[in-house]
Order: structure tokens, then C-alpha cells, then sequence
């Protein structure tokens, strides 16, 4: 039985910033309903390679598909409308909207996506602090509000840059739980991430990065007998 075609397949993608090429083809695919990650060192790509995905490097090429449509050539607009949510590092909340506000400022881009209640029910400190500016936030709870925001557009693709980075153990267990949920609502993420024990607990899939290419692909159920190879690859 043949596999289903991915809902995002990425092949050969090139990509630089100025003179600087930071991509040497890279070449992986995530299927509807999957978490895999992108590991890796710093520097390697793997924030690069979300921001070609949806668009917003000065010059790429290769072939993105989404749900089997080339987008190498659209604007970023026009990707986020096919249903791609992508919530980067820095998070960029509005800091002179209170939490409500940052919630409803981006247009749906497919469908309704999750009302504020399904929010809440996610993320009930987001309820607790519905009119707290976006600068009163602790790191954990404008990573939360990042991460809300995106699905209140309709996404079906979250990319999720670094969620957990310089977050309190207890938050880190709570996205984890938050991303678990929402591979069970028939979401499919795409996430960089740093701490492997984290990625371990969510993800189905693992892509190492090294120099701007995938160099190894493993299944989570083998990265057990895999980790020395994989703590290699990380410098761990």
C-alpha cells in the first residue's frame, strides 16, 4: 500500500540571507497529523528553513508543496492562507495589546479556528489574564499566547520555533501536553527544538540538521537505541 502523499514536502531547498547561503538543499516531508521535529545545533538552519517554508527569506529555491501545491514562487501572504501558522522564536506579541487583543488581531486564514473558549480550556492562564497587557507576560505565558494566536487563524500547520527555549520545567510540561492535544484534533507540527528529552515526548519523527541539509531522519520509537549516535550529531 503506497504511502499517503505528504501534506508538506520540502526538496532541495536553497535559501540565503544576502550573500550568505544558509540552505544547501534541504529535503524532508511531514505527513497530516504529525509532530517531527528539526535537531540540530545552533546555527545549522532549522530556523531558516520555517522561514523559507512560509516565505520570508530574501531568496529561495528548491520546491515547497503544501497539500500538493508548489509555493516556492507565492508571496508569504498568500502561504499563510493555505492554512500555515507559524510562530517564531521571538514570539512577537503586540506589547501594547492585552491578551484578548493579540488573540483577536490575525484574520482566519482557513476556516474559524479555535474560539476564545477552546482557547481557554487550552491555555486557562490566557483566561486568567484575558486584559494583561502583552509586556506584563511571564516568557511562559506569551509563548502560550504565540502559540493560541496561530490557532485562532484556522492553521493546520503549526511551525513552532523553540517553544519551550528558557522556559520553567512546569510550562515546558504544559506545552507538551498542549502539543499532544492538538496532534489529536488532527493538527500537524512542524518544530524546532533544542531539548531532546521534550521532542522525545511529542514527536513521531526526527530530522537532524547539519550545515543547512537533513543528514539522518529518525522514527521516535528507535531513538532509543539511536541516542549516542543522535548525541553526536547534537554535541550533547
Amino acid at each position: 500500500m503506497a504511502e499517503p502523499t505528504p501534506l508538506l514536502e520540502v526538496r532541495d531547498l536553497n535559501a540565503w540571507y544576502g550573500e550568505s547561503h544558509i540552505l544547501h538543499g534541504m529535503t524532508f516531508n511531514v505527513r497530516k497529523g504529525e509532530v517531527v521535529t528539526l535537531l540540530g545545533r545552533n546555527g545549522v538552519g532549522k530556523t531558516t528553513t520555517m522561514r523559507s517554508v512560509m516565505g520570508i527569506v530574501q531568496k529561495r529555491t528548491g520546491s515547497v508543496r503544501y497539500g500538493g501545491t508548489e509555493t516556492i514562487a507565492l508571496p508569504s501572504n498568500q502561504i499563510a492562507r493555505f492554512g500555515i501558522g507559524y510562530c517564531p522564536e521571538e514570539r512577537g506579541i503586540f506589547a501594547s495589546l492585552n491578551v484578548t487583543e493579540n488573540l483577536l488581531l490575525p484574520p482566519a486564514v482557513k476556516g474559524e479556528g479555535l474560539s476564545l473558549d477552546e482557547i481557554h480550556k487550552l491555555f486557562p492562564q490566557l483566561k486568567e489574564r484575558a486584559r494583561s497587557q502583552g509586556t506584563k507576560l511571564s516568557g511562559g505565558e506569551q509563548q502560550m499566547l504565540a502559540i493560541a494566536r496561530i490557532l485562532r487563524t484556522g492553521a493546520e500547520l503549526l511551525l513552532l520555533d523553540e517553544p519551550t527555549e528558557g522556559l520553567a520545567p512546569v510550562i515546558v510540561q504544559q506545552i507538551g501536553i498542549v502539543i499532544r492535544d492538538l496532534k489529536k484534533r488532527g493538527l500537524t507540527i512542524l518544530l524546532v527544538e533544542q531539548n531532546l528529552h521534550f521532542a522525545s515526548t511529542v514527536a513521531d519523527r526526527h530530522y537532524v540538521v547539519e550545515h543547512g541539509t537533513v543528514v539522518d531522519e529518525i522514527e521516535n520509537r528507535d531513538l532509543a537505541a539511536n541516542r549516542q549516535r543522535l548525541e553526536t550529531y547534537l554535541g550533547v
